[in-house]
């Protein structure tokens, strides 16, 4: 009887997992997959064009981590407010979200307006000057029309963020599905110039894009009020601005690390990806090529990560400690070990993936390495954002600050640097030994988590 109930309560709990985790894992690889899509269109236009439009999706990329971090701190407390049945709570997160990331929105509009030309210079090096003015204009035809999807990808993660914290992650998903089908045939039309469109190159690329974020946006707010009664958050949360003082000053402690941490850490992916530019343009368009399929696959640890925050998180907020502990230990092994058989598959599309691309050989072969060594590493990443979204639940965020961006731009930012401008290795190299300083993070975020002081309710 008793292993019949252990078999059943073990079941129960997989089947949440799977209904938290499988519509983000759909949402984001549709995504990704329509990105990938987009890249390689944009790739059949010439190597110019694609490298461009990857240098400025690195810059947003430190955009969007900003505000995933920002958002995230509110998300600690709306997902135990959650667990506690406290809907006057969490609608007081959603109102801080909003708050935080129209001022980031705002300075992200400025910076890319005014700044955009000298931040896309810095991934230009070892190339002709025609190639380099070549780029820099592509890069900065994407980027203005891309300037107008910030106020929608902010919004829309303000609201798919606080439904997850509800459990709720179909709408998110319906809202992700819709997007990408949009921007696959916008991009259809306007990359190539179809059905009677001109052809646009890398405009098209970004108009789809934009199209796409609003598209998204509109969804999953409809989704959120047409259903006041499974959302009680959003009933009267724009009548007022009111949020507890209290409730202000507890989430900025919390929540000012991670939002330091994302953005600290985007900016220092960022610059390493910047010291593989200095091996030349062909490293950057070969990284382009290995970071798109590779978002493909990744896209099952970072659900499997967002589901840790949503189930323990609302196993905190309900004060069952030991329930937390025990399902967090089964997390970590099933998300490490799915994600073993993600990287041998990731690596069977090494070589067939690079040929989609009317690009040069040698860009197809540095692609294909690069793709091999990032599928190896896919495995530590699991555990290491199974560990940080461990530590988060918990609010030990002063801890994951260290534990993320502290470790990225003390460590691994410097020994980058090291090895692309003082030695004389091979960018396959350099990239090997850079991703592989992840075993540092499992290590210590093994440490942080077995000492349990994520354990703990903190609403």
């Amino acid at each position: 009887m008793k292993v019949y109930l252990k078999i059943n309560k073990n079941l129960e709990f997989y089947k949440k997992l799977a209904f938290i985790a499988v519509p983000i894992m759909l949402q984001n690889g549709i995504t990704n997959f329509v990105s990938l899509l987009d890249n390689v269109m944009v790739g059949q236009i010439g190597t110019n064009q694609m490298t461009g439009v990857a240098i400025i999706n690195q810059l947003l990329f430190v955009f969007q981590i900003c505000i995933l971090g920002a958002i995230s701190g509110p998300g600690i407390f709306g997902a135990q407010f959650y667990g506690n049945n406290d809907h006057e709570g969490l609608r007081y997160t959603f109102r801080i979200k909003l708050w935080i990331c129209m001022l980031l929105t705002a300075m992200g509009i400025v910076l890319f307006g005014f700044g955009s030309s000298e931040l896309i210079s810095l991934y230009l090096h070892d190339a002709d000057a025609e190639s380099m003015i070549l780029t820099l204009q592509f890069a900065e035809e994407y980027g203005r029309i891309m300037m107008v999807s910030l106020p929608f990808f902010s919004l829309s993660q303000i609201y798919s963020s606080t439904l997850r914290e509800e459990g709720q992650t179909l709408i998110p998903m319906a809202a992700g599905i819709a997007a990408v089908i949009i921007n696959l045939f916008l991009d259809y039309i306007l990359i190539m110039g179809k059905l009677g469109s001109p052809a646009l190159g890398v405009k098209g690329a970004a108009i789809a894009t934009v199209i796409s974020r609003m598209i998204e946006c509109a969804v999953n707010m409809s989704g959120t009020h047409r259903n006041p009664d499974k959302n009680p958050f959003i009933v009267g949360a724009y009548s007022s601005i009111n949020v507890p003082l209290v409730l202000v000053k507890k989430i900025t402690i919390k929540g000012m690390p991670l939002v330091l941490n994302e953005a600290l850490w985007a900016i220092g992916m960022a610059l390493i990806n910047q010291c593989y530019a200095l091996h030349g343009l062909a490293a950057v368009a070969a990284l382009n090529i290995s970071n798109t399929i590779t978002n493909v696959f990744t896209v099952v640890y970072l659900a499997l990560g967002s589901s840790v925050s949503i189930i323990i998180g609302n196993l905190l907020g309900a004060g069952k400690l030991n329930e937390a502990r025990e399902k967090d230990r089964k997390l970590f092994l099933f998300s490490v070990n799915i994600c073993i058989g993600i990287a041998i598959l990731q690596i069977c599309f090494a070589k067939i993936f690079p040929e989609l691309y009317n690009t040069e050989n040698e860009v197809k072969a540095l692609a294909e390495k690069f793709i091999i060594i990032a599928a190896a590493v896919i495995p530590l990443q699991a555990f290491t954002n199974t560990a940080y979204e461990t530590l988060r639940s918990g609010g030990q965020t002063i801890v994951t600050f260290l534990f993320d961006s502290g470790l990225a731009c003390c460590v691994v930012l410097p020994f980058a640097f090291w090895l692309s401008k003082y030695t004389e290795l091979s960018i396959v190299t350099v990239y090997l030994l850079v991703q592989f300083t992840e075993i540092i993070k499992c290590m210590i975020g093994y440490i942080m988590v077995k000492k349990g002081g994520w354990i703990k309710k903190i609403v």
